[in-house]
């Protein structure tokens, strides 16, 4: 057997709770069911189970065809913590599950508030929030209890504490985002879920963008738009595909991923990520990066969009310091520097080191004070964060 089908193995044996055909299995509380599902899964036999309970093969067998029940508490919570089950599914009310049972519907509501953090501007508050969370599901990971609700959250927080940091960390340190997005496309591909491995592999690839591994987003991204089972996760990766395409310089998918998210513009729900804001920044910046900064010009001379939904603080910065490498294309350093200064002001009140880093290398050479007060607060930034 090759190295990877023993390691696809291994983690079938190590999630094995979490399928849809164990949920259906363990809603039972069938105890006969369970039983030949942990062995069907781990490939062991009646004799093999009964060494791992304590009991002997015949006993194993009577327990699979309902001829024998367990009654007592103590028995029900050997076999639970055995089988690494959660001691309700076998009637028993334990404090302990009883606790992270309640864990795990605060951590639902700590993902979510976390998310609206990020988008209202407060990243650092989300990454505070998800650290702990995420520590307390790997330890019960760990520990062998990986049932679909643990393994979902645990996937969700970890993409949420990716973005996260992407907004907080100065690009060199980009790649920890990445890698911690990273930890959950295992969980979603287990799954089997199409909308929700889409959403891990878009958050993904944008990260990646981030940190420069250009090639290896696009790859993720084009993955994500594949999998998207509708026009709202299709609507969600394109944007992201487009402006990994541009830093690529890759204009024929730029283009093509423009074309399409301009279409679903009119189709799909608009969101933080995909309304016509946010797209006129993602064009502006391919425009500017595959060659096509004439046309980059004329649409900066036609203004911004309004805005059709909430959109998240960071996109104001972004989007100044887009029009403001747009304008230098054209060689209007007034324009420039005018959207330079109000992306500092508004860079160093929420705390966007990558931001200020675009700055710097934006305002390089022709626009010299600019330049020298994103260093400062960028150096600024760096040092609270040592420290």
């Amino acid at each position: 057997m090759d190295s990877g089908r023993v390691t696809r193995r291994s983690q079938h044996t190590l999630w094995h709770w979490a399928t849809p055909q164990a949920e259906t299995i363990l809603a039972t509380r069938d105890l006969g069911a369970i039983l030949r599902f942990h062995r069907a899964v781990h490939g062991i036999n009646q004799t093999e189970l009964g060494r791992l309970l304590g009991y002997d093969k015949t006993y194993i067998s009577l327990l699979e065809l309902g001829k024998r029940s367990i009654e007592d508490i103590g028995s029900r919570q050997h076999i639970a913590e055995s089988l690494r089950l959660p001691p309700h599914v076998l009637g028993i009310t334990d404090p302990a599950d009883t606790d992270h049972r309640a864990m795990l519907q605060f951590g639902e509501s700590t993902v979510r508030l976390a998310e609206i953090a990020r988008q209202s501007g407060h990243a650092s508050e989300a990454v505070a929030e998800l650290w702990p969370l995420i520590a307390r599901l790997e330890a019960r990971v760990d520990d062998g209890h990986t049932e679909r609700d643990v393994l979902h959250l645990l996937a969700r927080a970890r993409v949420g504490l990716g973005v996260a940091l992407g907004n907080v960390l100065p690009e060199e340190r980009l790649s920890t985002a990445a890698r911690w997005t990273a930890k959950s496309i295992g969980i979603a591909r287990y799954f089997g879920d199409p909308t929700f491995t889409s959403y891990v592999l878009r958050m993904h690839g944008n990260e990646l963008r981030k940190a420069r591994l250009h090639g290896a987003a696009v790859d993720r991204l084009l993955h994500a738009v594949s999998l998207a089972p509708n026009q709202e996760a299709r609507a969600a990766a394109l944007p992201l595909l487009a402006r990994a395409a541009g830093t690529l310089r890759n204009q024929l998918l730029f283009d093509k991923a423009i074309r399409e998210s301009d279409r679903l513009l009119n189709e799909a729900e608009h969101t933080s990520l995909f309304n016509p804001y946010a797209l006129h920044e993602i064009r502006l910046r391919g425009l500017i990066s595959t060659g096509q900064a004439d046309i980059a010009t004329q649409l900066v001379e036609q203004g911004s969009p309004v805005p059709t939904t909430t959109v998240a603080p960071q996109w104001r910065v972004i989007e100044l310091i887009t029009v403001a490498q747009v304008r230098l294309a054209a060689d209007d350093l007034s324009g420039a520097a005018q959207s330079l200064h109000t992306a500092v002001d508004e860079a160093i009140r929420q705390r966007l080191p990558h931001q200020l880093q675009r700055i710097v290398r934006a305002a390089a050479n022709r626009l010299p004070e600019i330049n020298e007060a994103a260093s400062h607060a960028l150096d600024r930034i760096r040092q609270e964060m040592a420290a």
